[in-house]
C-alpha cells in the first residue's frame, strides 16, 4: 500500500517528534522474521518505553534531517526496523536483546549523542545498566550506612535493656 504525500508529511512528522524526544536511535534488519516474533518484539519495546516502528528508509531518512542522528542516514539501506527511545540505553537494550533470541533480527547500527555506533558498540550500549537500575543500586548504597547505623543503635539498646533486667 502507497502512501499520498498527505499520509507521507504525517509520518515524517510523527517520527519528526519521536526523533526530537529521542536519545537514542538504533536500527535493526529484520529480513524473514515471523508476525510472531515481531509482535513479540514490539510488546517488549513499549514495556521498556521504546517506540518501536518499521519504516521507509525514504521516510526515515526525512525525519532525521538536521538532528543529531543525520548520520545514521547513510546505514538507513534495506528492512528495517527503528527504534526510539528517551532513555539512552533501552532501545539498544531491548534490539540487543531480542536479537540474542531470534537472528532474524540484525543490529545493523545505532546512534547515541550525535555519533553513529555499529553492531558492537550498540552491543556495548545494551550492556549499560539502565537508568532505573542505577537509581536503584544508588538508593541502595546510600541507604546501607544509615541501616547499619540503625542496626548498631538498636542492638545497643536491646543490651542495655538486657543489662538493665
Amino acid at each position: 500500500m502507497s502512501l499520498n504525500l498527505e499520509d507521507k508529511k504525517a509520518v515524517v512528522a510523527e517520527i519528526a517528534a519521536e526523533v526530537a524526544k529521542a536519545q537514542t536511535i538504533v536500527v535493526a534488519e529484520y529480513r524473514g522474521i515471523e508476525v510472531a516474533s515481531m509482535t513479540q518484539l514490539r510488546k517488549q519495546a513499549r514495556e521498556s518505553g521504546v517506540y518501536l516502528r518499521v519504516l521507509k528508509n525514504t521516510l526515515a531518512r526525512r525525519a532525521v534531517q538536521d538532528t543529531p542522528f543525520a548520520a545514521l542516514a547513510d546505514q538507513m539501506v534495506g528492512p528495517l526496523v527503528y527504534g526510539f527511545s528517551e532513555d539512552a540505553v533501552a532501545a539498544a537494550k531491548v534490539l540487543h536483546t531480542f536479537a540474542k533470541k531470534d537472528d532474524k533480527i540484525v543490529i545493523k547500527a545505532g546512534s547515541f549523542d550525535g555519533k553513529v555506533m555499529n553492531a558492537a558498540e550498540v552491543a556495548a550500549l545494551a550492556s549499560i545498566p539502565s537508568r532505573e537500575e542505577l537509581l536503584s543500586k544508588l538508593l541502595f548504597v546510600m541507604q546501607a550506612p544509615v541501616s547499619g547505623m540503625a542496626r548498631a543503635l538498636g542492638a545497643l539498646a536491646e543490651k542495655k535493656q538486657a543489662e538493665a533486667a
